[in-house]
């Protein structure tokens, strides 16, 4: 761990993404929240997440594309640059139109989806391949860290001050993440830049084979649990819990306590542990922690005990997340990681905005505890789906490593800045 924060661009772009991020859960937090107390539409929610979900899906091929041609730090920099200005309306405050906010969020998606393949992608040119899943291990600690303070500060600013508030600390942390950003990185791996001409459908093609098949269908499956999640979440905070704006952002902050204890752990001990088990037993395990977490508010709804809860299925989701990104990062050649992370986000934008659509159509109809332990299974049958398909995995994976490492010329050419 103290080896990977020594390289100057890594530590660099893992600062940079503490803020980034923590500028994402400030409004991940006071956005959905900031419509349901103003609409009371579980629907009206859903929409607004689904809205922020589609240009992910929309741009994927656009964005893998420009994450493996251009300079992957001089990308990131852009889209902060962009995100701060498209935020802007936003500080109108309660004068705001809904549709305003809609699109905002989708202009905020947009962005984000060429973002994050790049941000992703650029791991490995910084670290090496050998160290992306401890690498990932140390971005899932700041990850965490920004987990807690912008889901923290996004609801209690929007609660205390307004939704022009939320914006004021979202662009202030946007513009330290912009900054880090700025100059060159060094680098530890050479990379040859996709042509003119580069497939986008390379992607789809690494992720329909065999090597990342059940990775993707687990992925699916995670990723409509995840969009249950987000428009239950608010309904079971305010509506079965009893609880406020600021209860919401602490509940969702919280569960980085849990991560940041897993991301310390995935970044010193997991490095021999294949992605797939991490992937896999972690899914089950938050599947399982969910389960009991929606089923208690008919002993007590005592914040106190919820908050103790979401701290604790962070970890897992940590440790699950890590796992599928260093299993795709390790699995894909440097000069197509681009377009194939970007599908990766594609997929799971796809299948969050559909798991959004499903639980703000059907919430009414079932209620929300039902939804929500539905939730909680695709969690474990996604953890099952890949630790099914994966046996036997890891040997190879480790095999074509070496070959990977090669490819990279991680050792023969100095270190170079870009």
């Amino acid at each position: 761990m103290r080896r990977l924060l020594a390289a100057p661009g890594f530590a660099r772009l893992w600062v940079s993404a503490f803020f980034g991020e923590t500028a994402e859960w400030m409004l991940q937090v006071a956005l959905p929240v900031y419509l349901f107390v103003r609409t009371g539409s579980a629907v009206t929610t859903a929409l607004s997440i689904v809205l922020g979900l589609l240009p992910a899906v929309l741009l994927s091929p656009v964005a893998g594309i420009v994450a493996d041609r251009w300079d992957r730090r001089v990308v990131l920099a852009a889209v902060c640059a962009g995100q701060a200005v498209v935020v802007l309306p936003l500080l109108v405050g309660s004068e705001l139109p809904v549709a305003a906010v809609y699109a905002v969020m989708a202009a905020q998606a947009g962005l984000a989806s060429v973002f994050e393949p790049a941000r992703s992608a650029l791991v490995p040119e910084l670290v090496g391949v050998e160290d992306v899943t401890p690498a990932n291990g140390l971005m899932s600690v700041n990850g965490s860290v920004a987990r807690l303070a912008g889901g923290w500060a996004g609801g209690a600013l929007l609660g205390w001050g307004g939704l022009d508030r939320v914006i004021v600390g979202y662009l202030v942390a946007l513009a330290v993440a912009g900054m880090l950003l700025a100059f060159p990185f060094r680098r530890v791996a050479v990379r040859e830049t996709a042509p003119e001409q580069a497939d986008w459908l390379a992607g789809v093609r690494d992720l329909a084979g065999k090597r990342l098949r059940a990775t993707s269908v687990s992925a699916l499956l995670t990723s409509l649990a995840q969009g249950m999640f987000l428009v239950l979440f608010v309904v079971f905070v305010l509506d079965i819990l009893r609880g406020s704006e600021a209860d919401a952002g602490l509940l969702r902050g919280v569960q980085a306590i849990g991560g940041l204890a897993a991301g310390f752990a995935v970044a010193t001990l997991a490095r021999r542990v294949a992605p797939v088990l991490l992937q896999g037993w972690g899914l089950v395990a938050a599947g399982l922690m969910s389960v009991a977490i929606w089923n208690l508010p008919g002993a007590t709804t005592a914040l106190g005990v919820y908050a103790g809860l979401f701290m604790a299925v962070g970890a897992p989701a940590v440790v699950a997340g890590a796992g599928l990104l260093s299993h795709v990062q390790a699995e894909t050649g440097p000069d197509r990681a681009g377009r194939v992370l970007s599908t990766v986000y594609a997929l799971m934008a796809a299948g969050t905005a559909a798991g959004s659509l499903l639980a703000g159509a059907l919430v009414a109809v079932t209620g929300p505890t039902v939804l929500l332990n539905v939730q909680a299974g695709l969690h474990v049958s996604a953890g099952l789906v890949v630790l099914g398909w994966g046996n036997g995995r890891f040997r190879r994976s480790r095999a074509r490593k070496v070959v990977t490492v090669d490819k990279c010329r991680l050792s023969s050419p100095p270190a170079t800045s870009t």
